[in-house]
């Protein structure tokens, strides 16, 4: 089986390289510097050539609130909607099973009911507009695919949002951190190991929600992240923490249909443990 990794130096991808190296899958790793996912003339010369039997797409803009206007919103859409297609168009071509990360931001975060696979995506960002045009386009060029929903994704590899807090903690004793924005933190590890596991288990194409079990809002996860910490964290509302993009209030995915599936997912508080005594060493 020949696997393709794009956006391998990402803080997925690399997660996801070091799995497979783990379990000593070969693969062949992508990104910016070797396969340009916004030139469709290159993408699908490189999938004619390689064949890949699986192609992960871990390849994406994440600047969400640069890319609301300006120079980041025509990159926003040039690698997240036009990168996607041109990605699922050579997928469909050569007949690889694609796996395609997107994002809770596809929903406006309005509902206070958990968000299923079925509900209708509303994006009020433009990083969660081009996310679910990326979706679209797997839809209507891939023919076989796993498009994966995930949320607030921390992991060893890049910047998020557990580095962020740790390294404030260094030159501050007090915090202020919004707590009316609910939903599930993702541990790298936890999303890269059902990305493999959809593969190996040959689960039936289509959605998935996948993040850490329980939830919280983001005062509760700093509280959880520095718990160990000399430093005070206090709540504060959106209104007093103002962002350029639209932060959904309420993006609670709904786990049920990852769980049917027989995969394990550890909370997020235990992820959050490992993850920490990880990087500690």
């Amino acid at each position: 089986m020949k696997t393709l990794i794009t956006g391998a130096n990402g803080q997925l991808g690399t997660e996801l390289r070091h799995l497979l190296n783990e379990r000593q899958v070969a693969y062949r790793a992508t990104d910016s510097h070797n396969l340009d996912i916004t030139d469709a003339q290159a993408v699908s010369a490189y999938f004619n050539d390689y064949q890949p039997d699986v192609v992960y797409h871990c390849a994406a803009y994440t600047a969400v609130d640069a890319a609301e206007d300006g120079a980041g919103k025509l990159i926003d859409e040039k690698v997240n909607a036009g990168g996607t297609e041109n990605i699922a168009k050579a997928a469909g071509e050569v007949g690889a099973t694609l796996i395609y990360i997107s994002t809770d931001y596809v929903f406006d975060g309005d509902s206070k009911e958990i968000y299923t696979e079925d509900d209708r995506p509303a994006p009020r960002n433009e990083y969660g507009r081009t996310k679910y045009l990326g979706e679209q386009a797997v839809q209507k060029y891939a023919k076989k695919y796993y498009i994966i929903r995930t949320s607030w994704v921390f992991g060893e590899y890049g910047h998020n949002f557990v580095y962020t807090m740790l390294n404030l903690a260094k030159t501050h004793d007090h915090l202020t951190v919004v707590n009316d924005q609910f939903g599930r933190p993702s541990w790298t590890r936890t999303l890269a190991e059902f990305m493999t596991y959809a593969i190996d288990q040959q689960l039936a194409f289509g959605i998935y929600h996948l993040s850490n079990d329980n939830s919280c809002n983001w005062y509760e996860f700093a509280s959880a992240i520095l718990a160990a910490k000399d430093v005070m964290v206090s709540p504060v509302t959106s209104a007093e923490y103002p962002q350029k993009a639209w932060r959904p209030r309420h993006s609670i995915l709904d786990l049920s249909k990852t769980k049917a599936t027989g995969f394990k997912l550890p909370t997020w508080q235990a992820a959050l443990k490992t993850f920490m005594s990880e990087i500690e060493k």
